[in-house]
């Protein structure tokens, strides 16, 4: 099958979080099916354009129109691509030379033309994609250039659009429509939503199918809490709103190879991770002793459960353990983790910054790992953790309920400690309970362990959940 990926980000060339993940992986395991012609569509930022690392050609050059604007496209395909795989980059300095991703003023306008552009690029290379997969608001004008401007390029197209979150649609004040996208009027009620133009809201309506990125989250999104405003419009799509709970590449995140580790280790060999712990616990500066390690990756924003997080943490650096939280985000949390930890040195450890090997150090060295959510799509966090051993706590929404059954210690069913309400006092619970569990029964815990990290999250089955959609819509 012919299949393109549009995104505006994917790792290892650029990446700001889950996305970037899930696109550097998606592609590439779709890529493996036989038979299957994957191009991926990518902006060509300053960071990626004069990366030395990052090599690429000149295949063509050309200009879109947004309304009155005529703007140049370079279309630069990678170095590294095959005939299963092939990476694109679509350049105009204009709109991508820039420090950074996105939160410019522009972004509505930049991602509009990146949506076009995306278009001309595929005529340009003759390109005829059987799906066209969008990811997120930066991609969710493409359904409807398709099908305004340029169907007749593409016959046989049908669209898919996975949101990944919600939370960030691609919003612009009306006047938008006519001074930027410059469609048809007949197109105004497809692209506008609540007085104002939403890119995400017309990909819901245009595309043939919406998917996001866990069973769970696809139910939630047809309540007002979790769909930020589209509840109905999510709802209305009925059986063609599907959830796929996304993968880790357990080739990248693999603690018997991570370089990163202080020692290498497997489910059948846990010894290295007691030394992982240690070497954290040296590098941090914590006490080097044998208490329970629990940790956080996370951006330290609302929606992660950074406030339930403040409202435990004294009485939870009370008890016999030690904390380990990395990260930057709202300056409120960065200014209260700050304090906190200032009172207690030795047990623990803020970071505030981005920093890949340390996380896996992290993963490695942790023996609980937090995640208590407002909400959470999918979560790769949790995935990362199980599988370098890190047993986590989460409260069950979205991906996470999806990923995390509870534990069972009667039975040893379940893969870690869930809360069923948004409340510190049952995120404080959930962590209790298993604390107590790690002390009262060694060998529990290490079986507990070794299980999550036998656990396949790879992107295989995922990926085979995308192909029996894309074939239902072909």
């Amino acid at each position: 099958m012919r299949i393109a990926m549009i995104a505006s980000e994917a790792a290892p060339f650029i990446k700001t979080g889950g996305l970037g993940d899930v696109m550097q992986a998606l592609p590439a395991e779709l890529a493996r099916i036989p038979g299957n012609q994957v191009s991926l569509f990518l902006p060509y930022y300053k960071k990626v354009k004069y990366d030395p690392a990052v090599e690429a050609e000149l295949v063509s050059s050309f200009t879109v129109n947004l309304t009155w604007r005529q703007q140049y496209v370079g279309l630069f395909r990678w170095a590294g691509s095959t005939d299963s795989l092939a990476v694109y980059f679509l350049d105009n300095e204009y709109y991508f030379c820039r420090e950074g991703l996105y939160g410019f003023y522009d972004d509505g306008e930049r991602f509009a033309y990146y949506a076009k552009a995306v278009l001309a690029s595929m005529t340009a290379l003759e390109l005829r994609p059987e799906i066209i997969h969008c990811h997120d608001w930066q991609s969710a004008l493409v359904p409807v250039f398709l099908e305004a401007e340029y169907r007749a390029s593409f016959p046989e197209a049908r669209t898919v659009f996975t949101i990944h979150n919600v939370e960030y649609q691609g919003k612009a004040d009306a006047a938008f429509f006519g001074e930027v996208l410059g469609l048809d009027d007949c197109w105004r009620g497809v692209c506008s939503f609540d007085g104002c133009v939403n890119f995400m809201k017309a990909a819901i309506v245009q595309a043939d199918l919406v998917t996001t990125v866990s069973e769970t989250y696809a139910e939630e999104l047809r309540y007002p809490y979790f769909a930020h405003g589209l509840s109905g419009i999510l709802s209305s799509r009925g059986e063609r709103l599907v959830g796929i709970t996304n993968g880790i590449d357990m080739g990248i995140y693999d603690p018997a190879t991570d370089k990163a580790l202080a020692a290498n280790y497997s489910p059948a060999e846990l010894a290295g991770k007691q030394l992982c712990k240690r070497a954290l616990q040296k590098e941090l500066g914590l006490e080097e002793k044998d208490v329970p390690l629990l940790a956080m990756v996370t951006r330290l924003a609302s929606h992660k459960g950074i406030d339930l997080l403040c409202y435990v943490l004294r009485r939870l650096l009370e008890r016999e353990l030690q904390l380990v939280v990395v990260g930057t985000g709202e300056a409120r949390y960065e200014y209260a983790l700050q304090a906190v930890a200032a009172d207690f040195p030795g047990k623990f450890s803020m970071n505030l910054r981005f920093d890949p090997a340390l996380a896996s150090r992290v993963y490695a060295g942790a023996d609980l790992y937090l995640m208590p959510s407002k909400s959470e799509p999918c979560g790769l966090s949790q995935l990362i953790a199980m599988h370098y051993g890190a047993v986590p706590v989460v409260n069950a929404v979205g991906g996470l309920k999806d990923t995390v059954p509870p534990y069972n210690p009667e039975t040893g069913e379940g893969r870690g400690y869930t809360f069923q309400s948004y409340n510190g006092d049952d995120f404080y619970g959930a962590i209790d309970r298993a604390l107590g569990d790690w002390h009262a029964n060694p060998a529990a815990w290490a079986a507990l362990v070794q299980a999550d990290m036998e656990a396949d999250f790879s992107w295989a089955i995922p990926a085979q959940r995308y192909m029996e959609l894309y074939c239902s819509i072909v």
